[in-house]
C-alpha cells in the first residue's frame, strides 16, 4: 500500500463509466503522466477519497505536494499543460478560451436535460420524452460547428471534442436505438469516431476496484 502523504506518484480515484472520470483519464492518458490509479464503486467510497475531497465525486488527483484537484476539466488542463503533444489545447480554429466557453455551456444546458433525461426518476417533475428532446436542442452548437469542420474546432481533434464527447456517448447509450434515428449524421459520426479511438480504448478498460493493500496500478500503463 503506498503512503498517502509521500506517494511519489500523483494519485487518481477514478470511476470506469463516469464521464467526467473519463475526462480526467483522456487528460492524463494524452499528457503522458503517470498516475496512481485507485479504480472505485460509488456506494462504497474509500475512506481517504473522501478525506482529499469531501464532495464525494470522481475524478480526485492528489498531487505528490499534497494539491487536490477534484473537477474533471481542472485535471485536463493540469496535465495538458505540463504535456500537450496532440495540441489539444491549441485549436486549429478559435482559441482555447473559446472551447472553454463551449465546455460550460454544454455542461450547463445539455448536462442539465441529460440528467434529467437518463435519470428522470429521480426529478419529481421530469418528463423523459421532453427532457430527451430538449437535450437534443442543447446540442445544436455541436451540429453547427461539425456542419464546418470533421472535429468541434476545425479538422483535427482538441480539448473541447475529448471533453464533450463521453457525454454525448452517455445521452446516445440511453436509446441508441432513438438516437440513431434522431440524431444528424454528422454528430453521429462524430460520436463513433471517437468512441472507435484507441484513446478509448485505452482509457475505457476494466480496472479491479482498489482495496487498501492492494499493489499500485499505474495509469497509463507502464511501456
Amino acid at each position: 500500500m503506498s503512503d498517502e502523504t509521500s506517494n511519489p506518484l500523483p494519485l487518481l480515484y477514478s470511476f470506469r463509466r463516469c464521464p467526467y472520470a473519463m475526462r480526467g483519464r483522456m487528460g492524463l492518458w494524452a499528457s503522458g503522466i503517470k498516475v496512481e490509479l485507485r479504480e472505485i464503486v460509488l456506494r462504497d467510497k474509500p475512506a481517504h477519497m473522501l478525506e482529499i475531497s469531501p464532495k464525494g465525486t470522481v475524478p480526485v488527483l492528489q498531487l505528490p505536494d499534497g494539491r487536490v484537484v477534484d473537477e474533471s476539466l481542472d485535471i485536463m488542463l493540469w496535465a495538458l499543460e505540463q504535456n500537450d503533444p496532440r495540441d489539444w489545447l491549441s485549436p486549429q480554429s478559435g482559441t482555447l478560451d473559446d472551447m472553454l466557453g463551449l465546455i460550460g455551456a454544454m455542461d450547463g444546458d445539455f448536462k442539465g436535460h441529460l440528467d434529467r433525461y437518463k435519470y428522470a426518476t429521480r426529478f419529481e417533475d421530469a418528463d423523459e420524452a421532453t427532457e430527451r428532446d430538449l437535450a437534443m436542442k442543447a446540442l445544436t452548437p455541436l451540429f453547427d460547428r461539425l456542419d464546418a469542420s470533421p472535429q468541434l474546432f476545425g479538422a483535427r481533434i482538441s480539448l473541447a471534442d475529448i471533453a464533450l464527447f463521453p457525454f454525448v456517448r452517455q445521452f446516445a447509450n440511453t436509446d441508441r436505438a432513438w438516437f440513431d434515428e434522431a440524431a444528424p449524421e454528422r454528430l453521429k459520426q462524430w460520436l463513433e469516431g471517437h468512441e472507435g479511438s484507441d484513446l478509448f480504448a485505452q482509457i475505457f478498460r476494466k480496472w479491479p476496484v482498489w482495496k487498501p493493500g492492494d499493489p499500485v496500478t499505474l495509469f497509463p500503463d507502464a511501456d
